[in-house]
């Protein structure tokens, strides 16, 4: 398949994790009725997000692999034939969770989970707190529409896990996020806003492959965020986008067949010096 319709959802989040539940649901089937055959959720978006404080109660909302939020969507992209991805609160083991992310295929099998592998610890983002860091790498999904990628969030600021995921054949990078601007940084949230959509573009130019970014939107606590949700095709250009205020759904036809063409003409794979970059995996290098 060289065509295929993605489609992303950027919605608020109420404070019953069943009401963004079915919010959810219906608004993947909305997507699916408009075509949409690959479909991803925010970060998080059973719930509030819950890392603006630390508190020991909120571990309650976080439930295995093979748990509500996977099993119930699983039976929706059963029925709908469309790849889900679905974020979740992951309780791996007592004492041990993660922000993690499954990808269901066209069947409603679970192909596999994605564990966050960056974690930010900023003020009313305390993930720390919450999320061990990923121990399963960067992942590739064999879908029944394309191969997919995805990294969660913080992830999005760090090109190395888009390039090894490009390396391992992706053709389409999803980005579920929680992003917005704290009271305290509100003039500084337009500079924040284009550096997030840029570095993301930025990963669809330097690999050749498309990016789909769903954020969510609305207010809670003393986060804003900022929505903004996006899909960006080989070479950056944005293919669909939401406003700053309300739900929605995004849809983009991708036509797969781009990557080779614009990876023909901007050879960035081909010319990378793998003999030079040793110097990635220290944490500093002398100069």
């Amino acid at each position: 398949m060289s065509k295929v319709k993605v489609g992303i959802i950027q919605m608020t989040a109420d404070k019953d994790p069943a009401t963004n539940q079915a919010k959810a649901i219906a608004k993947i089937r909305q997507a699916a009725r408009r075509g949409a055959k690959i479909i991803c959720l925010q970060e998080l978006y059973r719930t509030l997000y819950l890392c603006q404080t630390e508190n020991h109660a909120n571990f309650k909302y976080a439930e295995p692999a093979a748990g509500p939020s996977v099993s119930a969507l699983s039976a929706v992209a059963r029925e709908e034939k469309i790849v889900l991805v679905v974020p979740f609160f992951e309780r791996r083991a007592a004492g041990v969770y993660h922000n993690s992310a499954a990808v269901i295929d066209a069947d409603g099998s679970v192909l596999g989970i994605y564990r966050k592998m960056h974690i930010p610890d900023d003020p009313c983002f305390y993930e720390k707190f919450y999320f061990t860091p990923g121990d399963l790498g960067f992942k590739v999904f064999k879908t029944r529409y394309a191969r997919i990628s995805v990294l969660i969030c913080w992830d999005q600021w760090y090109p190395e896990g888009a390039r090894i995921a490009a390396l391992k054949g992706a053709q389409v990078l999803f980005y579920p996020t929680a992003i917005g601007w704290h009271d305290a940084d509100k003039k500084a949230a337009p500079g924040q806003k284009i550096a997030w959509e840029t570095i993301q573009r930025s990963h669809a130019v330097a690999n050749g492959v498309f990016v789909a970014a769903p954020n969510r939107v609305g207010r809670e606590g003393k986060l804003n965020f900022w929505g903004r949700s996006f899909i960006s095709g080989p070479f950056g250009n944005t293919l669909a986008q939401a406003g700053e205020k309300r739900e929605e759904i995004l849809i983009a036809n991708c036509d797969l067949s781009q990557i080779e063409s614009v990876r023909q003409h901007w050879p960035f794979l081909r010319d990378r010096r793998i003999d030079a970059y040793g110097s990635i995996t220290s944490r500093l290098v002398d100069a």
